[in-house]
């Protein structure tokens, strides 16, 4: 079976900075694939290039074994591959239904007027919200009352709701706390029984590992490897992500500072 997303030897130059070079990926339907690396191993280029933001230098993407040419953003969100950055696009002034529709609203034509269906766009959003797990008391209140971890939930929702076949997650955990992560991780983990795909982008070995079916490390640019579950430990992770560097390297330089500046 073909995979739900491929890439395959994918270089994107922005002039003479080789940001990708020769990356390859793949995703399954109903997988969490997580992409792991320290900062300026490519994470937020490769995205950037399966979201429609940037074209490939060269390489190619696929999709259910077709390959396909993404122009724009737009593009992309038709084939049903859908973002969703560590700002989340919510306004926090405004209400959780008008968040969630963001320009979608169901709408009813009285002449040449387009008017909104106020009380059908409540709600969707007030169900959509509960299946995950969220019982609001009014799906008109402002975003910014909600938690952290509610927030990043409305946004997975909504774009599932209009289609995410594919989900591209940015760090959905970093600003959260423990009670938080616990319930963003508990929705993406049941997110793959409904045969979604799910690229999870993290730092934090942790939640990757709390989820994750397959782990694909970049560093500089360049795929490391990619490993199933269970095939590679926590600290090789971190070692890999860090481009062979330990936490203990870290600590015997540290144990030798004594916070004096150098000459």
């Amino acid at each position: 079976m073909a995979a739900l997303i491929e890439m395959r030897d994918i270089v994107k130059r922005f002039g003479s900075i080789l940001a990708l070079n020769g990356v390859s990926f793949a995703l399954n339907a109903g997988e969490v694939h997580c992409l792991l690396g320290d900062n300026g191993a490519g994470k937020s280029t490769l995205i950037r290039v399966l979201s429609g933001f940037h074209r490939a230098t060269s390489g190619e993407i696929s999709i259910d074994g077709k390959p396909v040419v993404f122009a724009s953003p737009a593009d992309a969100l038709n084939q049903g591959i859908a973002t969703v950055y560590q700002d989340l696009g919510l306004v926090p002034l405004m209400s959780v239904t008008r968040n969630f529709f963001m320009g979608r609203e169901p709408v009813f034509d009285l002449g040449p007027l387009k008017l909104l269906r106020k009380r059908q766009a409540a709600e969707i959003a007030h169900s959509e919200m509960r299946k995950i797990g969220i019982n609001l008391k009014d799906p008109g209140q402002a975003v910014g009352t909600m938690s952290g971890g509610q927030r990043q939930s409305l946004a997975i929702a909504r774009a599932v709701y209009f289609g995410a076949r594919v989900l591209i997650l940015d760090e959905p955990t970093s600003a959260l706390g423990v009670a938080q992560t616990s319930m963003v991780l508990r929705y993406i983990y049941d997110l793959r029984k409904r045969g979604i795909g799910i690229i999870f982008i993290s730092h934090n070995v942790h939640h990757a590992l709390a989820v994750g079916d397959r782990f694909t490390v970049l560093n500089h640019g360049q795929t490391i490897g990619t490993y199933e579950r269970g095939a590679i430990a926590m600290d090789e992770l971190q070692k890999l992500m860090a481009g062979g560097r330990t936490w203990q390297d870290l600590s015997s330089q540290l144990s030798g500072w004594d916070g004096a500046p150098s000459e």
